[in-house]
């Protein structure tokens, strides 16, 4: 079968980036955390502070920012790296994603993180999730799945998550931050979070990881036939 395009979009925290990377691993696929990128530009900002709001700052800022992902042989995935430096822990931090949405939401940054994801694609034999992949960024995708998970299971994961890298991280600031998330990726002006027509849904609130894989490996076993 010849190498496709798969694209996995969906809410916050239901996993996204957790099948994506198995199902990239299990294919032989290029996996690309489009998250990664938008978070990346927000450590930017902060660090150099960067007043988003302002357009003609935001367009300049973004002439100084190069992305790409390189693989860790240590850690076994692809990690963001920003101007050259690993950030890929660095953008994990409450802080950054507090911010990541309201970046996000910006024309200018959209129009500059889907031109690099779209070359990306190029070559195919590609797994990327996302908010707006399916819809924006690979409208023509082959496969296409939207998750979703339980609003209470999806805070879970994140609380279990952050609490690893930050202990004094409570269970209601992680809930006002996918509260608040939500919101902001539903409702923006620009490449708004929503299901594909053609993306199949996938619920995984009860699921295992290995009963996610099967689901989506089962879809591309039906593309085969």
């Amino acid at each position: 079968m010849e190498k496709i395009i798969i694209t996995i979009d969906g809410w916050s925290s239901c996993g996204k980036s957790t099948l994506a990377k198995q199902l990239a691993a299990q294919l032989g696929y290029v996996y690309i955390d489009s998250g990664a990128m938008y978070r990346a530009i927000t450590l930017y900002f902060l660090r150099n502070h960067i007043d988003w709001t302002d357009d003609e700052k935001t367009n300049e800022a973004l002439n100084h920012i190069e992305l790409h992902f390189e693989y860790n042989d240590k850690s076994q995935q692809s990690e963001m790296h920003l101007n050259d430096e690993n950030v890929e822990y660095m953008i994990r931090d409450l802080v950054v994603a507090e911010k990541v949405s309201e970046v996000a939401t910006i024309a200018a940054v959209r129009t500059f993180a889907v031109a690099q994801q779209q070359k990306m694609g190029e070559q195919k034999g590609i797994v990327m999730d996302g908010r707006d992949i399916g819809t924006t960024v690979f409208p023509e995708a082959e496969l296409k799945i939207f998750m979703t998970a339980d609003i209470t299971v999806r805070v879970e994961r994140r609380f279990k998550e952050m609490y690893q890298k930050n202990p004094n991280v409570t269970i209601d600031e992680v809930k006002n931050n996918l509260e608040m998330r939500d919101y902001i990726d539903s409702n923006r002006e620009v490449s708004p979070l929503r299901r594909a027509a053609d993306a199949i849904l996938l619920d995984n609130t009860n699921l295992t990881m290995q009963e996610q894989l099967q689901f989506a490996m089962d879809l591309m076993a039906e593309m085969k036939n």
